[in-house]
């Protein structure tokens, strides 16, 4: 049976999510067939994919290798997500469905339970599960398919703190879908962009950046 060049591409893209595979270090084809166990034809595909979506880079002599983000890009890409994610609250309170409301309310009352009883081990994946399905909720697949792409190499760039206080954290998940729910495009929009905001200043950045950059010390860190 062949195996699908995407799924090869998403096996290769979590292994250097999670760090298996470090920044600059080789991917040769022979060596990731045999690692997920198929042909040459889908790693050569997912690696033209991989490189299209920045996790990847060919060097001249060496093929390809896992990227080295600069500091300016890593920055970069949280500022995007800060621009993004609000956009993205706003079409939601004009598209979303009864499904994306029973969904998102659903993620908030288990946010909710598992800040006030302090389990926080839970909280990352259903916040994650929450601001993927507030983008799903966009309605809009181009804007989906960045916010997907964003989430996976902010995963990859950065260590994210945990926040002091989750309970607020969730009260304003809450406030986000309350507005969606009433189809409040402005307040859903402003209420995103300050809690994407106070998120971003949880994030560390964990991948060694290149050495190569001509403008790491410029822009925010």
């Amino acid at each position: 049976m062949r195996i699908p060049a995407h799924a090869v591409c998403t096996a290769i893209r979590e292994d250097i999510v999670s760090g298996v595979f470090e920044p600059g270090a080789r991917l040769t084809e022979e060596l990731l067939a045999r690692r997920y166990g198929v042909s040459r034809v889908p790693v050569r595909e997912a690696l033209r994919t991989l490189e299209s979506e920045g996790f990847v880079t060919t060097r001249r002599h060496a093929g390809a290798c896992v990227a080295e983000p600069t500091e300016q890009e890593a920055a970069d890409l949280l500022e995007l997500r800060l621009l993004l994610e609000p956009l993205a609250a706003a079409r939601a309170a004009r598209r979303r469905t009864e499904g994306h409301l029973k969904v998102l309310r659903g993620l908030v009352r288990l946010g909710q339970e598992r800040a006030r009883r302090g389990q926080g081990e839970d909280l990352r994946s259903l916040g994650g599960w929450f601001h993927e399905t507030l983008a799903q909720a966009s309605g809009s697949p181009g804007l989906i398919a960045l916010l997907t792409q964003m989430r996976h190499k902010v995963a990859w760039m950065y260590a994210v703190e945990a926040p002091a206080r989750p309970v607020d954290s969730w009260a304003e998940h809450g406030a986000i879908v309350d507005a969606v729910a009433r189809g409040d495009a402005e307040r859903a929009r402003a209420l995103t962009a300050v809690h994407a905001e106070r998120a971003a200043g949880a994030h560390r950045l964990r991948v060694r950046t290149s050495q190569h950059a001509v403008n790491m010390s410029s822009g925010p860190h």
